[in-house]
């Protein structure tokens, strides 16, 4: 049995920005290219709903700032946003959500020899904060 959800565009929107603002909120903190490479075919494999609307091409990720802290600002909103919206319309799939995008921090945060750098360690605590913010 198949039962069919709906978001908005705008919802939809929200919860790519998100995601795909994650992994580059990583790139910016200096998590290694190939890790965020990692992380960009995490997120593309996702399943369920979350997985649809990541796969979708689409033009409205948009992620300006001329700074880490402009960009942050608005994908650790939109991550929070996206669990809220998620958590109260759809429960499972905001866990779908949160797995996804933990997967795709830690893999872009860098290969399994050795520690991330502080920084990028710190940029992942930082993710993980918003997410659970909602």
């Amino acid at each position: 049995m198949s039962i069919t959800i709906t978001l908005t565009d705008q919802d939809k929107s929200t919860l790519r920005t998100a995601a795909y603002g994650a992994v580059s909120l990583m790139a910016a903190a200096g998590a290694p290219h190939k890790g965020i490479t990692h992380g960009c075919v995490a997120l593309a494999s996702a399943t369920g709903l979350v997985g649809h609307v990541l796969a979708a091409k689409s033009k409205d990720i948009h992620l300006p700032g001329k700074s880490v802290a402009e960009l942050a600002d608005q994908v650790l909103a939109s991550l929070t946003a996206a669990m809220s919206l998620l958590g109260e319309q759809y429960p499972g799939e905001a866990d779908n959500f949160r797995g996804t995008v933990l997967v795709a921090v830690e893999a872009a945060a860098g290969p399994r020899k050795g520690e991330p750098s502080p920084v990028v360690a710190a940029m992942a605590r930082t993710i993980i904060a918003a997410l659970d913010a909602a």
